[in-house]
């Protein structure tokens, strides 16, 4: 019988257990079945997986190589981006100014628990798009159903969270903004088929593969939420408003504000558009209050995104004449989009927040509410024939999540495409938790000039950090 050398045994003894503790988190004893393949590796060697060392071209051994050396790191990647933590960028400023845009983060997938991937033949480190090639960065099979190994705690009220994108399972490639359920309410769906110009192939992402979006968590499972005049409620008692909250407010001024007064609230300039410059606006302008100077025309009026803090000091410049909150109408969809419920961006529901094991009666409002919390999220044929509902082709008066729901929003609350537009945020589509900054780059300045915020750099993230002056 062959003889291992000591130092055999101590890699194979250090991987085992490794891996033999891999397969306890994950709960599956088939993974075991790698252990022959790990002992072959460092004992027995029947297949001969460093052969091409013994290889007498230069050539060979060279490219063999680096091929090793890239699988390896491909792999280590893959592994670390699907059970540790992940890379994000803050693409938009829905969550200023707790997140600004262009700040970097480390996502963290152990503090809720890591998914074990829908799509685990997928390229490392691109979310569902091959750059340049311009094709899908996965493979559809093998698929697997909704897994989540045990994490180091769960998603609580006012967390910032990463998750994918609920309204992205069905995608108009051409036109992903708004999603494609708001596009099939206004235009309808045989327009957007018939229309490959504008709209582009329809197609289906599966959960893993969808876009990553971050919102604060603002409703748990089980909660009543309701939005007046901006406050959120939850179960009728007022939620504390995160420190920099941001709402839009027109400012009318008799000057020009300068570089100076937007750096010292932090308006970036893409947000210093004059809205009297645009018409649309100028057309609101007597509706909300504002009335033309005495040449007849208008003074300067912005559309500024304002904290609290923000809208004191502007309250304080002997420039500013006049401050209006926008008006709820400018909000655009409400969820959903397919029922007139009058609901609006600053005066949304009560609605009740799915939980995993709660029962609804399926009436009219609560179908409307609910049936892609029934039909796309939990996997169910859902019809309605003759008055009765049908669930599976079963006959149903009532139906039991699988599921928790969570409600988000974003901080910067008129500029936030969130949970009052697209519905619910199901747990399987729950990704991680935002808990360092690496990176934060200023979009508006120079490299010699302020570009990156070297304040923010490797801070930890929490429910409220503190923007950069």
């Amino acid at each position: 019988m062959k003889k291992f050398e000591k130092k055999q045994w101590i890699k194979f003894g250090i991987t085992a257990t490794i891996y033999i503790l891999f397969t306890i988190w994950m709960q599956n004893g088939w993974l075991l079945l790698g252990l022959p393949v790990i002992a072959d590796i460092f004992l027995t060697k029947f297949i001969p997986w460093g052969g091409w060392k013994k290889s007498k071209n230069p050539s060979v051994r060279t490219a063999m190589e680096w091929i090793d050396d890239i699988l390896f790191a491909l792999i280590a990647v893959y592994m670390i981006n699907i059970f540790i933590f992940q890379n994000y960028q803050i693409p938009s400023s829905s969550l200023e100014k707790s997140l600004l845009v262009g700040d970097f983060l480390f996502v963290s997938k152990l503090s809720y628990g890591p998914r074990v991937p829908n799509t685990p033949l997928s390229f490392p480190l691109v979310q569902n798009t091959l750059p340049v090639l311009d094709t899908k960065s996965y493979l559809e099979w093998p698929h697997w159903g909704y897994k989540r190994v045990k994490g180091l705690g769960q998603v609580q009220r006012n967390d910032i969270v990463v998750f994918n994108f609920p309204a992205g399972d069905t995608v108009a490639i051409k036109e992903q903004n708004p999603d494609y359920y708001v596009l099939k309410e206004r235009v309808g769906k045989n327009a957007m088929l018939l229309n490959k110009a504008t709209y582009g192939d329809i197609i289906y992402r599966p959960v893993d593969k969808r876009e990553n979006y971050v919102k604060r968590c603002i409703g748990m499972p089980g909660d009543v939420l309701s939005i007046v005049n901006n406050q959120v409620y939850i179960d009728g008692q007022p939620l504390e408003n995160p420190r920099y909250m941001q709402l839009n407010y027109f400012v009318e001024t008799d000057a020009p504000l300068t570089e100076e007064q937007f750096r010292l609230m932090n308006i970036s300039r893409e947000d210093r558009i004059p809205a009297s410059q645009i018409s649309f606006y100028t057309q609101l302008f007597p509706y909300l209050g504002f009335t033309p100077n005495a040449s007849g025309q208008y003074n300067l009026i912005y559309n500024l995104p304002l904290t609290q803090e923000a809208k004191a000091i502007m309250e304080k410049l002997s420039v500013v004449k006049k401050i209006v909150v926008e008006p709820d109408f400018l909000g655009g969809e409400t969820y959903p989009v397919d029922y007139d419920n009058e609901w609006t961006r600053d005066n949304f529901g009560p609605l009740w927040i799915p939980q995993k094991g709660a029962t609804i009666d399926l009436t009219e409002e609560n179908l409307a509410l609910y049936h892609r919390c029934i039909r796309n999220y939990e996997n169910n044929t859902l019809e309605f024939r003759g008055g009765q509902v049908y669930i599976n082709n079963e006959p149903a008066n009532s139906y039991t999540f699988k599921y928790d729901y969570y409600f988000m929003m974003g901080d910067n609350r008129h500029k936030s495409a969130d949970s009052r537009t697209w519905g619910f945020v199901p747990e399987d589509h729950i990704v991680g938790k935002p808990i360092m900054i690496w990176l934060s780059l200023d979009k508006d300045r120079g490299w010699f000039n302020g570009k990156i915020r070297w304040n923010r750099l490797f801070r930890f993230v929490h429910s409220d950090t503190p923007p950069a002056p």
